[in-house]
Order: structure tokens, then C-alpha cells, then sequence
């Protein structure tokens, strides 16, 4: 009797249908069926079924009508497009050989200009003022040295192990603390890309384009630099070499570092000089204060030509 008595009290279960399961049973909301069973007991009048066809069709010819007129339009402003792009190309052909011409009769006037000079001093002042072009990139150097390569990533980075992950492209930063680790391993001089490096040469980014003194470089990037033979050495243990080669493991990028003979770097172009002259009547300062002079800083300078790194 107790066994019977439990049974009684005890609660009967509920099964709980499989939600996914009846959904692709049923897939329709049971609203549409609803609908539909109004419909086609009450249907709609002839007139408003004749009515929405109509409008349906009028839409769909304006439509038609207006995409008609688009791609005509399109196609009449395609030959206007391709002659001013390709006016553009021409102007810039023009311009990029008229530049390449001035450069070469500068290069020209600058040897003639360099002969006149050595044969109107003597040998003694002739020698020194090539030491001082050597020093400063106004003049050609030749010697042996080393070459940095830098190329970007080929863009491969996995997806499962996350190798590639970061910016796989070389960035102005990076041309920078390689410039700054040669001179600091006692480089004589640099050039990156043919382009010689000064005191007052810039490195610098413009969009996806790298700017050395304002003039673009592209990929692969090779920093060649003349100096002592120790320069190898002592830029691969300085702490930009690391951190590119850390940088090249983890996102992909091309670094590498050879020795060179014979380099030949060529000349800087003539640096635009500025001189500070006095004042013709200087006033006197109505407060004891001192001023400060234009050339003095608080902030030291850097030997190298450019600052920066990634």
C-alpha cells in the first residue's frame, strides 16, 4: 500500500521537445499559416490585387529606367576619365625625365665646379677641403664598409600559431635606429638607397611612403655605411640590431647584415646655408634677465642624423 501511495505522489514527468528539432520540423512561424488560412477565407478584392501588380510593375520600369540612364552616363564619362588620367600619366613621364636631366647636369656642373676649384688651390688646401666634403656628404666617399638589407614581409602570417602577427612592413622608424647604430659603430658615412645621409638629413614617413631629405625610397632598403672594420661587428651587438632581429622572427620582415668592399657612396646635394647676422642698432634688455641665444638648448643634441626607433 505505501509502494501504490508513493506512486500516486509522485509528480508526473514532463518531456520537453527538442528545441532544434522541431524548428527544422517547422521551420514556418505558425503567424504565416495563420495568414494564409485568413486569406483564403476572406480573399482580398480583385481591384486592390490588380492595383499592387500595377504599382509593382511601375517600380520595377522606373528602376530599369534609372539604372539604363546610370551605366549611359557611366559609359559617356569613361573616355573623359581615361584622357585626363592619361594627360596626368604623361605630365608626370614629362616632369620625372626633365628631373632626371637636371640632376645629371647637376651632377655635371658639380665635377666642373670641383676641377676649377682643385686646380685654383693648392694641394695641401685641395686635400682638405675633400676631407671636410668626405665629413660632412657633400662629397663622394669610397671605401669598405657594411651593408644593412631591410625588405618587408611577404605577408604569409599564420592564422593557427599567430606567427606574422604585427606591422610586417619596414617602417621610417626602423631605417632610423639602423642609421643611428651605425654611427654609433663608428660610421664614417651613410647613404640609404644611393641617398647620401648629412647632419641635417630627415627620415620621415608620408602615408605608406618613406621620406629620406623629402625624397621617397622603396623596398628592399639597403643602409650602406663606410667605416672601420670593427663596424660589423659592433653594430650587430648594439641594441637596435636585437630589436630588429626580434622583429624580423616575429612578423617576417628581411633583415640581414654583410660586409662590403669597395663601397662607393656618391655626394649629398649642396645644403641651402642659413647665417644669423646682428641686429644693425641693438637695444639694450630693460631687464636684467638673460636672454637666451639661438643656437643654445637645454636638451642635448645627437651626433647622428636622425632620432627614432620602432
Amino acid at each position: 500500500m505505501s509502494g501504490d501511495r508513493d506512486e500516486r505522489e509522485r509528480p508526473a514527468r514532463v518531456f520537453t521537445p527538442d528545441f532544434l528539432t522541431e524548428l527544422f520540423r517547422n521551420p514556418l512561424d505558425p503567424g504565416y499559416a495563420d495568414a494564409a488560412a485568413r486569406r483564403r477565407e476572406n480573399p482580398p478584392p480583385a481591384w486592390r490585387t490588380r492595383s499592387a501588380r500595377t504599382v509593382t510593375v511601375v517600380v520595377l520600369l522606373l528602376l530599369g529606367f534609372l539604372l539604363a540612364v546610370a551605366y549611359r552616363q557611366t559609359l559617356e564619362d569613361e573616355p573623359g576619365r581615361s584622357q585626363a588620367r592619361s594627360g596626368l600619366v604623361a605630365q608626370i613621364k614629362e616632369r620625372e625625365s626633365a628631373t632626371d636631366q637636371l640632376s645629371a647636369r647637376a651632377d655635371q656642373l658639380r665635377e666642373e665646379v670641383s676641377r676649377e676649384r682643385d686646380a685654383a688651390l693648392s694641394g695641401s688646401a685641395a686635400a682638405r677641403l675633400r676631407d671636410l666634403e668626405a665629413g660632412t656628404g657633400v662629397g663622394r666617399v669610397r671605401g669598405d664598409g657594411v651593408v644593412v638589407r631591410l625588405a618587408d614581409a611577404p605577408g604569409n602570417a599564420d592564422a593557427v600559431t599567430g606567427a606574422g602577427a604585427g606591422p610586417p612592413r619596414v617602417l621610417y622608424s626602423d631605417l632610423q635606429g639602423v642609421a643611428n647604430a651605425l654611427w654609433g659603430a663608428g660610421a664614417e658615412a651613410i647613404a640609404i638607397n644611393g641617398q647620401r645621409l648629412t647632419a641635417t638629413s630627415t627620415i620621415r614617413s608620408a602615408g605608406e611612403a618613406i621620406l629620406v631629405d623629402f625624397r621617397p625610397v622603396t623596398g628592399p632598403y639597403e643602409v650602406s655605411a663606410i667605416g672601420p672594420g670593427s663596424m660589423k661587428r659592433r653594430f650587430e651587438q648594439s641594441r637596435n640590431a636585437a630589436l630588429m632581429r626580434e622583429v624580423a622572427e616575429k612578423t617576417g620582415l628581411s633583415f640581414g647584415v654583410r660586409e662590403a668592399d669597395d663601397l662607393t657612396l656618391p655626394a649629398a646635394p649642396e645644403p641651402q646655408l642659413r647665417y644669423a647676422e646682428p641686429p644693425a642698432s641693438p637695444s639694450p634688455s630693460a631687464s636684467g634677465d638673460r636672454s637666451a641665444s639661438p643656437g643654445s638648448s637645454d636638451s642635448g643634441t645627437s651626433p647622428s642624423p636622425s632620432g627614432g626607433g620602432r
